[in-house]
This record gives C-alpha cells, structure tokens and sequence, in this order.
C-alpha cells in the first residue's frame, strides 16, 4: 500500500489550510497515493482565541470536506487533528479522525496526553488552558490491518504505544505540530523507539514553520518501518512524501526477533 504523508504550514485562516489540505489529498492520489495522512491542527494554527473559534463537531464542515475527498478518491484519509466542540465554550478536544474510502468514519481519538510544559526560555506551553484530555485508546480496522491513532505529545508515553501494538495495530499515525526546539533533540528519535519497541510502521505527518504569533514547528514528517529505518522523510516546506506500508516487513521483522514473545507481563 502507498502511503502519502503531507506537511502543512497551518496559519490563522481557515479556509485557505482546508483548501491547501484538500489540494494536496489531491496530489497524493494523482501520484498513486491509496492513504493520506495529515498533520495536528492542520485546518488553523495561531493564538488559541482564535484558535477556538473554529472547534466543530464532528460533522462539522472540515470533517465533512475530508470524508468527500476520501470518498472521491476512494482512499483512507487520517484527518491530522481538528478542535472538536466540548461541553465547555473555552476548552476543546484535540481530535483526530480516521475515514474509509466510502467517506466514513472508522475512528476518532481525543489526544490523552496534553502539553502543559514550561522550559525555561526555550518553551511555555499549557494546552490544558483550552484543551480537555480523551480518556480513551483507539485503533480501527481497515483492508490492509489494524491502526493505532496517537497525537503529538502522545509519543513520550511508551505505555500507550505498547497498548495499540498489543490491540493488534500494524501502523500507527502520530501526527504532530512539535516545536522546533523539542523537534531538534527529540522528534526521530522518540519515532524510531516507538517504531522499534512495538515492530510497526509509525506514519508521522508534522507542522513546519512560523506560525503566528511567531511560533515555530519542527517539520521533518516522516515515516519509519518495523526495524526503525527512515524509509521517508520531508525536506523544510510544504510537501507530500511517500512510503510503501508492505505488513509482510513487520512479519519479518517479528519473525527475526521475536520480543512479543519474550514479554513477560507477569513481572511488569
């Protein structure tokens, strides 16, 4: 199966993210693409009054343009993240929605592990100021096997990682909007270790660029097989990269060494 990896540069307006993200679905299928995926927040980046704004439900408009794609084209789109609608008027979910090429929806997972980190006079950042937690793991069936969905800051909890591989997923999605400076020490290697420790394909649609108002994030989408190889990697800008997912490699990579065999959960 191709996948087709797309990094966004998301700015303060709406509209014009949508149609960039729809125009790049596309690209990937003109180019053979038969999953897409996009990066968190892709539909608006900017200060979160504004943000906020934008949050819908999940048959809100944005999700609704992304399920007729799926279904013109007749591929699986992972919908990067929206804000969907709480109970609360100022706080959201970040939410992120996986449809079938029929333009259903399979899944949605509601990012559990919020970025509430303050690095002095690198980073300050508190997500829980405008975001509820999901309380829930996700993984859908699909033709090609079981997904796993994560988000972002999810990729520091090993356990949850562990859990998707345990349910069954052969790939699993982290799309992300890392900053530039925690993306320089920590983004591909804490992808390759998930990779590794759970043998799966880990797909990572990222954020890249300035941001209002003046925020900056990593980039450097990419998507990395069983063995923990970078088999894609976006180059700083806007772009679609690609991959094959072939399920045998982690067949092969499980049969070479075995770890899930040699768990032993009776001590941990």
């Amino acid at each position: 199966m191709k996948a087709a990896v797309i990094q966004m540069t998301s700015l303060d307006h709406w509209e014009e993210n949508v149609k960039k993200a729809e125009a790049m679905i596309d690209q990937a299928t003109e180019n053979g693409a038969e999953l897409i995926a996009l990066p968190e927040y892709f539909p608006i980046q900017g200060r979160w009054k504004d943000r906020l704004k934008h949050a819908e439900a999940l048959n809100g408009e944005t999700i609704t343009r992304l399920k007729q794609k799926a279904s013109q084209h007749g591929v699986y789109v992972l919908g990067g993240t929206i804000l969907e609608k709480s109970e609360q008027d100022e706080k959201a979910y970040n939410t992120s929605v996986f449809i079938n090429p029929d333009g259903e929806i399979l899944a949605s997972y509601r990012k559990i592990h919020l970025f509430d980190v303050e690095i002095p006079g690198k980073e300050s950042i508190r997500e829980s100021n405008y975001l509820n937690p999901g309380t829930e793991i996700v993984t859908a069936e699909t033709d090609f096997g079981k997904v796993g969905l994560s988000i972002c800051y999810d990729l520091r909890f090993p356990e949850l990682y562990r859990a998707l591989a345990l349910d069954g997923a052969k790939v699993i999605f982290v799309p992300a909007a890392f900053t530039l400076y925690t993306g320089l020490h920590h983004w591909e290697a804490l992808l390759r270790a998930r990779a590794i420790e759970n043998q799966c394909f880990i797909i990572a649609p990222a954020q890249f660029g300035t941001y209002p108002p003046g925020k900056t994030n990593f980039g450097s989408s990419m998507v990395i097989d069983p063995w923990g190889t970078v088999v894609a990697r976006a180059p700083e800008a806007e772009t679609v990269i690609y991959a094959d997912i072939d399920l045998d490699r982690i067949r092969e990579v499980r049969r070479n060494m075995p770890c899930f065999e040699h768990r032993k959960p009776e001590l941990y």
